[in-house]
């Protein structure tokens, strides 16, 4: 005991000293002495691929060959730009006694800012000495966790006390004294050799950053970030996503843990249904807690002042999710975001869009709000704070990537014009209603339980969304109108006589819009189109809040954001998600309008751009969807767009099952998860546990007991004028002078993070080269041939540029050909194709015409068309028709109705025959040519199969003279050799001279007047057998016997 009170004492001793020493004033040290340099210093600094490897940052004695070992530096070449999991802290070779005995002053070039913490730094140093990967080690009694910057020449410690099972606070010291490596390393075998009686420092593991503390009935645990993921890039700063965590005791090695403290078992195990490493976000240096519109703003009035902006200070608590777990180092550490970083739960994902060499990224963050969050049958509604359930804030981010930061060339900071948003909401109905699930049925029934005449929930939860998205508040109720047993359509009564009592306190511009449409009933009607209601709906919604577009506002304007659309349906899921998609895709039009990307404010559907927005928005809605029901989409946008309705259907029932048995075992458990991690649910002694709770209504809604204590709210002016100013972005003021001379540096560090200094990259390493584009869609073959329009704004279905086959297996058959077509394709196979640009090229080339490079070419027709028709079962349609159809388009709906044929239209044109210009010029064709017929040839003849007289036939002289009304009594007479030279010509003279089929045949050969016209005269000719029977009621069809 003597001894691990004695290695404290010098480990406490030691960070004192080393703290002091530090703070004190670099001119009162003696300097160091400068040594002789043989050679000349470099004019640029050496170009490392460890990002430590400066000299201060070895230890005496280390050497060259140490530094390079495994660990020593943050990247390798060979490795990923960013690692899954951290490396440790490298710590080089104990050194003796005699060095370790005191710590060299740190020396400071001149072109770094001071390393100390100095007050009047500020915002700025924090800034600069942003800690980006951890490393923890424990001793005995204390965890030490060492943080790195992304140079890996400033490090800072911070001290955790291990406690025992019934301490109530935690014991923690954070080190404000900025190391270099070299010190650190002093630093930490100072501790080692403290504590060599008890086992000595050792590392513990690496981490990316510290998510906070929870206690339940026995000791403290510390929650960290193993493993992440990069999933985007704004302005330079990453945005990662969770794959790893771990949670340690802060308990004495030696201690045991109790077996029979069955409650702190359970606490953990119901801790561990949540997993944090599915959909969990945090950025070191980009607020990814509040919108992009909110942050500009923010820093550029924090210029106006003239000083930096502190981000740390004001994340927005409704999208912090370990909020709870952080409160803890909140009240013991001044600087809390230095160690710990805030995560919210919800979705990011990033994609480019390539355009002729210029490239967008289309960024989505969905925010999911902590307030009132649970599962879906169990959170519905909202409680008496007005806050909702399912309560998501979703923003896409438009930017070209022509740069990278937020500032503009001057430099005007946060002055970017290729910076666009905009923000969307989703939430529950704000009324109190719940269903009950603990039946067997899959849609419980909707109960009212509180009618509230002043609608307080509603008013405060309207009012919150005032204060965060300004007015107009856009409010698109998808629930259904009319049904046979009332279930939504209550709420949509009571929804809108809530809006009526709230809008009539409000002033005239800045009135709810709400707009209810039945949209399950549209899209089971097949005189509705869904997706075109969306689309006027989502026109107007985007020009009513309009969208934000960032600028100076001298030579680029400025576009605020001012009100949200607000879109629910009864779970804010399948109906929210594709009306949300669709307010989206209106949205990006005009956000590349905007960026001088697209001069029209319209993107068609089917396209590249279109395709992958579709892509992400579908990811969107499942994620949100598993948060929040248990399963994926039930209903996507191929539903409401009735495409692949086959493999949709089935794919939707899967989904319909697999939430109804979520929602009926598995919910209960993710509540619980939620309320504990959430902090809704905290231990005290004498209360009862989690899961005795019959309810959880009191751990979301206030106590009723305090009601009475508390200020009511007016119940006419129910929100805040304040709110409903509109929101400005002033333009880009003239900075003051203390602000003039700083650098980039002190007020964005997305250079520290993204353009790593004296560190090796490359592209193919970088989060922008990897992440998802169009142009990965782009079949590379296609391109080579020029068969494919690279535009991302190409329509690739009907009407646009033709999908690519793929290659099948060539099967053997029968060819229709007439005997000029022989003739011509044997001159046709040496024929050489002329290249505008190429000259003349051999058939198999890939030379192409400038016309069917821009997709412009139209299907050649041959001079012989074939005598049959090849769309027989499309419907007639004009020729004006059909050019609106070529520039317009169809919708799936027009398209399932045009390829419609039914009887009525077959009896119909049998009455009344038309005949288009291309049937007439074919039929002209086949009565003056009637003996040209075409002939199934092949040019492989068995041996064996055909007899020779066949032969014979085939190669006679009647395919270039023709068979006329002579030749053919010429070949009855036996005057033409051929044929009918081979056999008895009396025998055949007798049987075709017969005069009743000579009459025949020169009635055939005889052409009327007008040759589609049915006289009286024709009703006893033998093929006008079925017409007669038509004609008396029979079915042109044969008929099949029934078994």
């Amino acid at each position: 005991m003597a001894e691990l009170l004695e290695a404290e004492l010098a480990s406490v001793s030691t960070i004192g000293a080393a703290a002091v020493l530090d703070a004190a004033p670099r001119q009162a040290g003696p300097p160091r002495p400068v040594e002789p340099k043989d050679t000349a210093e470099p004019i640029f600094p050496l170009l490392h691929n460890n990002a430590g490897a400066d000299p201060d940052s070895l230890a005496p004695g280390a050497t060259v060959a140490s530094r390079t070992g495994p660990g020593a530096g943050f990247a390798d070449d060979n490795d990923e730009d960013e690692p899954a999991i951290a490396r440790p802290f490298h710590r080089t070779s104990s050194p003796d006694s005699a060095v370790r005995a005191g710590f060299p002053l740190v020396t400071i070039e001149d072109d770094e800012p001071p390393i100390a913490g100095d007050p009047g730094n500020g915002a700025m140093s924090r800034l600069v000495h942003k800690m980006h990967k951890f490393s923890l080690y424990e001793t005995a009694s204390r965890f030490y966790i060492v943080g790195g910057d992304m140079t890996e020449k400033r490090y800072r410690i911070l001290k955790i006390d291990r406690t025992a099972d019934d301490a109530t606070d935690l014991s923690i010291t954070d080190d404000k004294t900025v190391y270099t490596q070299k010190d650190m390393n002093q630093l930490l075998d100072t501790i080692d050799d403290g504590n060599k009686g008890t086992g000595g420092l050792k590392l513990r593991c690496t981490t990316w950053g510290l998510l906070g503390f929870i206690k339940f009935t026995g000791p403290w645990y510390m929650l960290l970030i193993t493993k992440k993921s990069t999933v985007a890039m704004i302005g330079g700063h990453y945005v990662y996503q969770i794959d790893g965590t771990d949670l340690i005791p802060l308990t004495p090695p030696g201690l045991k843990t109790d077996q029979r403290n069955t409650e702190e078992s359970r606490f953990l195990g119901i801790l561990n249904n949540l997993d944090l490493t599915r959909s969990f976000y945090y950025s070191y240096s980009y607020d990814i807690t509040r919108t992009l519109q909110y942050n500009i703003t923010r820093e550029r009035n924090s210029l106006i002042n003239g000083q930096p902006c502190n981000v740390d200070d004001d994340f927005n608590p409704m999208f912090v999710w370990n909020n709870h777990l952080l409160q803890p180092a909140a009240k013991v550490l001044n600087a809390p975001y230095d160690w710990s970083r805030p995560i919210i739960h919800g979705y990011i994902d990033q994609a480019a869009v390539s355009i002729y060499g210029r490239t967008a990224h289309i960024t989505v963050i969905a925010r999911r709000s902590r307030f009132f969050a649970g599962a879906r049958f169990l959170k519905r509604g909202a409680n008496d704070l007005g806050y909702v359930a399912n309560d998501v804030e979703t923003e896409q981010i438009v930017s070209e990537a022509l740069t990278t930061s937020f500032h503009a060339p001057g430099p005007k900071f946060f002055a970017s014009p290729a910076y666009t948003s905009y923000v969307q909401h989703r939430g529950s109905i704000p009324l109190y209603w719940t269903q009950d699930n603990t039946g067997v049925t899959p849609k419980p029934p909707i109960e009212l339980n509180l009618v509230d005449p002043f609608y307080t929930a509603a008013a405060l939860h309207f009012d919150n969304l005032f204060e965060r998205y300004g007015a107009p508040i856009y409010v698109l109720n998808l629930v259904k109108a009319r049904e046979r047993t009332p279930r939504e359509s209550k709420l949509l009564e009571e929804y809108t006589r809530a809006i009526e009592y709230l809008n009539q306190f409000l002033p005239a511009k800045h009135k709810i819009i709400h707009r209810a449409w039945d949209m399950s009933r549209a899209a089971k009607s097949r005189d509705q189109d869904v997706i075109g209601t969306l689309e006027s709906i989502a026109e107007d919604v985007v020009t009513t809040t309009g969208f934000f577009h960032n600028g100076d506002g001298h030579t680029t304007p400025i576009r605020v954001q001012n009100g949200v659309a607000r879109t629910n349906c009864i779970d804010c899921l399948d109906r929210t998600n594709a009306a949300q998609f669709v307010i989206g895709k209106r949205a990006l039009g005009h956000q590349l309008h905007a960026l001088g990307i697209l001069e029209d404010t319209v993107i068609n559907y089917d396209t590249d751009a279109v395709n992958l927005f579709t892509h992400m928005y579908h990811d969107h809605g499942d994620t949100i969807a598993v948060q929040y029901g248990g399963s994926q989409l039930v209903n996507t946008m191929e539903t409401y767009r009735k495409i692949n309705q086959w493999t949709s259907h089935s794919r939707d029932m899967i989904e319909s099952f697999k939430r109804y048995y979520n929602n009926s075992f598995l919910d209960g458990q993710r509540q619980e998860a939620y309320n504990l991690f959430l902090g809704n649910y905290i231990f005290a002694l004498g209360q009862p546990m989690l899961w005795d709770l019959a309810t959880d209504y009191y751990l979301h809604h206030e106590d009723p007991r305090t009601w009475l204590e508390k200020r009511k709210r007016d119940y006419i002016h129910w929100f805040t004028p304040e709110f409903l100013e509109e929101r400005i972005l002033v333009p880009y003021p003239p900075i003051a002078g203390n602000v003039v001379n700083q650098s980039v540096s002190a007020y964005d560090d997305y250079w520290l993070e993204y353009y790593r200094p004296s560190t090796l990259s490359s592209f193919l390493k970088m989060f922008p080269f990897k992440m998802n584009s169009t142009i990965k869609y782009i079949p590379f073959k296609s391109t080579q041939d020029g068969r494919y329009d690279l535009s991302p704004f190409r329509v690739r279905t009907e009407g646009g540029e033709p999908e690519v086959p793929d290659k099948k297996k060539h099967k053997k058959e029968v060819t229709i050909l007439a005997p000029h077509d022989i003739a011509r394709n044997s001159s046709d196979d040496a024929a050489p194709i002329v290249n505008e640009k190429s000259g003349p090229t051999a058939v198999h080339g890939r030379g192409i015409s400038l016309q069917r490079w821009l997709g412009q070419d139209k299907p050649v027709t041959n001079g012989v068309q074939g005598i049959m028709k090849e769309t027989a079962m499309t419907p007639n349609i004009t020729d004006a028709e059909a050019q609106a159809i070529k520039t317009k388009g169809l919708s799936a709906l027009e398209k399932s109705r045009a390829a419609q044929w039914t009887f009525t239209k077959v009896v119909h044109e049998s009455l009344n025959p038309t005949v288009s210009t291309a049937e007439a010029e074919d039929y002209a064709r086949y009565i003056s040519h009637p003996q040209n017929l075409p002939l199934v040839v092949s040019s492989e003849i068995p041996a064996g199969e055909i007899e020779p007289e066949y032969q014979e036939y085939i190669a006679g002289s009647w395919q270039s003279d023709g068979l006329d009304a002579y030749g053919y009594s010429a070949a009855a007479n036996g005057k033409i050799p051929g044929i009918y030279n081979n056999h008895n010509n009396q025998q055949h003279h007798n049987h075709l001279g017969h005069e009743d089929d000579m009459a025949l045949y020169v009635e055939m050969l005889q052409i009327g007047d007008n040759p589609l016209t049915v006289t009286e005269e024709d009703a006893l000719k033998k093929r006008y057998k079925a017409y007669r029977k038509w004609l008396r009621g029979k079915s042109l069809f044969k008929q099949q016997p029934v078994d």
